[in-house]
């Protein structure tokens, strides 16, 4: 008996987002000006960073890794949603991947350093007087490393499988992204199990990270709660108040993508609005969070604009 003819797909065609087709080049001037404020200000605190010798911390050690993470992260979903607003849809079956790829690395990444960064305000709260030795250069660099190469790491165990399955029923991705779970609906077969795989172990990191960072600032709270003066208490938890708001802005964005992935009764188009959010939330928000609660990165930022401007004004 012969097989009958399988058509395996070499590209995918990126709905996006639900919106009426007339609408496409206000949102595309609106997501220009978007990307290009998360870019740039992600840009700033790399710069300010990396020029100024005061910043030259561990704590902003951390926070350049993370602007550099944001503008990777940025780059590598929303150039394409743009050009799929410019009516350019389709997506090669190998570009699909390396963005799913991206996403899933950057965003398990972003987890690892959420937490190094949890560790960080955990020494310098309850143990100040050891923070130079526990958080030395080398500490940050190899737990820096460390969140860089899990997270690239973790992402193959997922990509690399999904992208040698063949792909012969439908090729609307129903999202704005190469999305895996989205993605991998599409494959021919039972892909169930590979799906429910993935989802266990990303679970797990996410549990461990968050239990982790919960852990660190419980011990935090005990720890200024035996501060005896009220000033004490204030510098202790402005310590911590930038980090604790990007805690809460990642947790609850992606506990949101989660449940409404998998909630059925929320439709095709709010999960693609849903998220939509989401890549562009914590990206855009980061830089505004550290810039507007951060006086040191204020202060960089006044002198650099200041000196640029004696620059100018003698050319």
């Amino acid at each position: 008996m012969s097989r009958p003819n399988i058509t395996l797909h070499s590209e995918f065609f990126i709905v996006g987002l639900p919106t009426p087709d007339e609408q496409d080049t206000a949102l595309f001037i609106i997501f220009l000006i978007l990307f290009l404020a998360t870019f740039l200000g992600n840009l700033l605190i790399v710069v300010l960073i990396s020029l100024d010798h005061r910043l030259h911390m561990p704590m902003y050690f951390f926070l350049w890794n993370l602007s550099v993470l944001d503008i990777l992260m940025t780059t590598s979903i929303i150039p394409k949603m743009l050009a799929g607003l410019l009516g350019q849809k389709t997506i090669l079956f190998t570009g699909c991947f390396a963005q799913m790829y991206f996403i899933i690395s950057f965003t398990a990444v972003e987890g690892f350093l959420v937490a190094a960064m949890a560790y960080d305000r955990y020494v310098a709260v309850v143990k100040p007087l050891h923070y130079n030795t526990l958080i030395s250069t080398k500490v940050c660099i190899t737990m820096t490393t460390a969140a860089w190469v899990l997270g690239v790491l973790a992402s193959l165990l997922s990509v690399v499988p999904a992208s040698t399955l063949p792909f012969c029923g439908s090729n609307l991705i129903l999202h704005i992204v190469c999305d895996y779970r989205t993605v991998m609906v599409l494959a021919c077969g039972d892909v169930t199990a590979q799906i429910n795989f993935t989802l266990l172990i990303a679970t797990l990191a996410i549990c461990i990270q968050f239990f982790y960072v919960l852990w660190t600032y419980c011990r935090i709270i005990a720890s200024v709660m035996k501060l005896k003066t009220v000033e004490s208490c204030k510098k202790a938890f402005s310590m911590c108040s930038s980090h604790v708001t990007v805690v809460f802005l990642y947790y609850v964005s992606g506990a949101v993508v989660y449940i409404g992935l998998r909630v059925e009764s929320i439709p095709p188009d709010g999960r693609i609005i849903i998220g939509a959010v989401f890549y562009f939330l914590t990206p855009l928000l980061n830089p505004i969070i550290y810039s507007l609660r951060n006086e040191k990165i204020k202060a960089a930022a006044h002198r650099y604009f200041k000196l640029r401007a004696l620059i100018m004004n003698k050319t």
